[in-house]
């Protein structure tokens, strides 16, 4: 009797490492890491939309001039602001669904903060 009980044991142990190193074991963990950089860019891009005010005065004034930068740069800075706090807030309420990084980039406003911020697709 106690020799069937060491198979099945055995038997168990060798099924439990085959699932932690299955692919589903794998595909978990990579659900849950979307799931958390989506929820902390989301965070981070609601708290800070505003910096892009400021960062787009000082890269249209770089490019184009101070007074440029002081009305157009203000026009796009709100529009940035406005793009960034809500594309936040969509990942925010969204987190659970894993649809990869951020469509603004750069993902973080403070990443490449001499580039101007763009939409686009996730995938």
């Amino acid at each position: 009797m106690e020799l069937s009980v060491k198979k099945i044991f055995k038997l168990l142990m060798i099924a439990s490492v085959l699932f932690f190193l299955s692919a589903q074991t794998v595909h978990a963990q990579s659900y849950q890491n979307i799931m958390g950089e989506k929820f902390v860019s989301g965070i981070a891009n609601v708290a800070t939309g505003v910096v892009e005010l400021p960062k787009n005065i000082v890269i249209t004034s770089q490019d184009k001039g101070i007074p440029y930068g002081m009305t157009i740069g203000v026009v796009t800075g709100v529009a940035h602001t406005i793009g960034r706090t809500v594309v936040g807030l969509l990942d925010v309420v969204t987190f659970m669904i894993p649809t990869g990084p951020s469509s603004v980039q750069p993902q973080y406003v403070w990443n490449d903060f001499s580039r101007e911020t763009t939409y686009g697709s996730r995938y």
